[in-house]
């Protein structure tokens, strides 16, 4: 029997619709009118229309001319160079088969970008990565902008990718929408033995040629990277917003399950068009309650830190105002039920196998963490996606999932967590707010004490490592590495060697206004440091020596500096303002907001983050 609703979600529920009051009304109202102003291609000229469907098949265009067929816009991010987005290749022909045959058409609406992070870690490409979420966004409402479509049906995977097809989708919150994924490669090498060579190499005890081999055996072959970062987050919350076919995160590329999966989202689309018996418009599916449990179910698995910025973007897209606060309570009261890479050694696949995102949704919604009483894009009640699908010859179908975990060492049931709380914590105090990732973390690495090391570039804090002057204790305070001052790239070129370090004994961490992902790893790193450097942060006054404690068990970032008020402020570097493309993105630098609202760089979305929420308990 479930458990009534847990007093602390109800509560923090309640705190973001009081919150979100007058900007979620003018959300819905807005909805409301592009519902009400016309049913899409009716409100077309005859050459409007007539350019839409021109270069559509015979019966296709004939079906649009008549109008008594559904138009259902594809939005992709089909490339050949990212791994997770290959697959998509051939989505396109497969949907509109599937379409046809449920008495609908299906149009390639637009495209988007999609950037590998995996392959722009640690070089100048990594300053326009957080920013081509937003584009992203706006390319989806180009996309969705020729007013042609019944619904939507968004083809993404990747960090930036899914995030910003859903901001661009929920402007067009009257039409229905469902995100199709790849799915994941299947298993290479471990990643625990790759995080080890990797490691080697940052020491300078093997060289490239073995690093190389290691890195070519984890990325192997199409679909996403097996590991625990933002893709796999993303995959994670699309399932429990109700956004998926359930069951359809992480069954890999070539499963037979995933081609009906893909079929069955086309053909769901259709049913769920204004005018069907269950019109499920994507902008009343993600409300509140679709938030909380998103941040839920992020604390439940362990996921990437870039979702404290991401759901904060997508639920300002809907008109949610939501902040670290309601993270950092959330996470109290939702325990840690899964050890999948970086926060164990099992990839996604192993996860899955063990009883996967349905067996964790199960154990939430029994436990009553979880809002049950939600939308999905399959109606009404999230239950449905405590199930995972199998072929019954050539029938898609959906059995309940196991009920106990086939490993304990990756998946656990609600009374036997691997911890008692989620792995994301709010760190607050004199250089500003902060978020930790500490699933990964052993205890006693959670709380430090050293003198500050300060950098302004990463590449500067490497050479220290190379040279060995950080040979010591201390925490790494690393600068002008947020949205206003380059982008806010990723920092994962520093995780092995500040492993390394922490290996050997030394008392380590990292404070930073910048990024470390989904792949946040074993070492203590506060990061997205708010406000950042850039912005007149205090964390641009802090020396060389100052003895600064990391306490993720308390949740402080401590400054034993009395005089840090009357500091000078640090003169951000330069240098990133230009070259690979980074000066046409001149108008999000400066339009950047903080990290606690998002890092939009949109207007109308991209306001000053409210004031911390006051404590809820339970």
């Amino acid at each position: 029997m479930p458990s009534p609703l847990n007093p602390t979600v109800a509560a923090v529920t309640d705190r973001i619709r009081q919150r979100s009051a007058a900007s979620r009304r003018a959300y819905l109202d807005l909805i409301e009118t592009a519902r009400r102003d016309g049913r899409h291609r009716d409100a077309l000229s005859c050459g409007n229309l007539a350019h839409g469907f021109a270069a559509c098949g015979g019966s296709d265009k004939q079906a649009l001319k008549a109008g008594g067929w559904a138009n259902i816009g594809i939005v992709t991010a089909f490339n050949d160079m990212l791994s997770a987005h290959q697959p998509f290749e051939k989505y396109p022909p497969i949907i509109k088969k599937a379409l046809n045959e449920a008495g609908a058409v299906g149009q390639v609406a637009g495209g988007v970008p999609a950037m590998c992070d995996g392959v722009t870690q640690g070089q100048p490409g990594m300053e326009l990565s957080l920013f081509s979420r937003d584009v992203i966004a706006m390319s989806t409402a180009v996309a969705l902008s020729h007013n042609m479509f019944d619904a939507a049906l968004c083809l993404g995977v990747c960090d930036k990718i899914v995030p910003g097809q859903l901001m661009g989708a929920l402007r067009f919150g009257h039409l229905p929408t469902i995100f199709i994924p790849a799915g994941p490669m299947r298993s290479g090498l471990p990643n625990p033995e790759k995080a080890r060579i990797r490691q080697l190499f940052a020491e300078g005890k093997v060289g490239r040629d073995v690093l190389l081999e290691a890195e070519s055996k984890s990325y192997h072959s199409p679909g996403t990277c097996t590991f625990y970062g933002t893709a796999n987050s993303n995959q994670m919350l699309m399932e429990i917003m109700g956004l998926h076919i359930p069951g359809a995160a992480f069954i890999n590329p070539d499963d037979p399950v995933r081609l009906a999966l893909t079929r069955a989202a086309a053909k769901r689309a259709t049913e769920i068009i204004d005018g069907k018996d269950i019109y499920a418009p994507i902008g009343e599916i993600i409300d509140e309650r679709a938030i909380v449990n998103a941040i839920i179910g992020l604390h439940a698995t362990g996921g990437s830190t870039n979702h404290t910025i991401h759901l904060i973007a997508i639920a300002r897209a809907a008109g949610i105002i939501i902040d670290w606060t309601d993270f950092d309570e959330l996470a109290g009261v939702t325990p840690l039920l899964c050890r999948v890479y970086p926060n164990g050694p099992a990839d996604v696949n192993h996860f899955h196998a063990a009883g996967g995102l349905g067996f964790i949704i199960r154990e939430l919604l029994d436990a009553g963490i979880l809002h049950e009483d939600v939308k999905t894009v399959m109606g009404p009640g999230l239950r449905r996606y405590a199930s995972q699908p199998f072929l019954d010859g050539e029938e898609l179908v959906w059995k309940p999932v196991t009920e106990a975990s086939a490993d304990t060492e990756i998946v656990r049931p609600y009374a036997e967590p691997f911890a008692a709380d989620g792995g994301l914590k709010v760190l607050d105090g004199p250089i500003g707010r902060a978020v930790i990732k500490i699933s990964a973390v052993k205890p006693e690495h959670r709380r430090v004490t050293a003198p500050a090391v300060v950098f302004d570039d990463q590449n500067d804090f490497m050479e220290a490592f190379k040279s060995g002057a950080l040979e010591k204790d201390f925490v790494a305070v690393l600068r002008f590495q947020g949205p206003r001052a380059n982008g806010m790239p990723e920092l994962h070129k520093l995780t092995p060697a500040l492993g390394a370090l922490q290996d050997r004994g030394f008392k380590v961490a990292l404070v930073t206004d910048g990024r470390m992902s989904g792949a946040s790893g074993k070492v203590p790193a506060a990061i997205h440091v708010s406000p950042e450097a850039a912005l007149g942060g205090p964390i641009g006054r802090v020396q060389d020596g100052d003895i600064v404690t990391l306490d993720a068990i308390n949740g402080s970032l401590e400054l034993a500096a009395a005089d840090l008020d009357t500091r000078p402020q640090a003169l951000a570097p330069g240098g990133t303002e230009t070259g690979m493309g980074r000066e046409l993105f001149a108008g999000f630098r400066a339009l950047a907001g903080p990290a606690e609202a998002g890092a939009l760089s949109i207007p109308g979305l991209c306001e000053d983050a409210p004031a911390p929420s006051e404590t809820v308990t339970a």
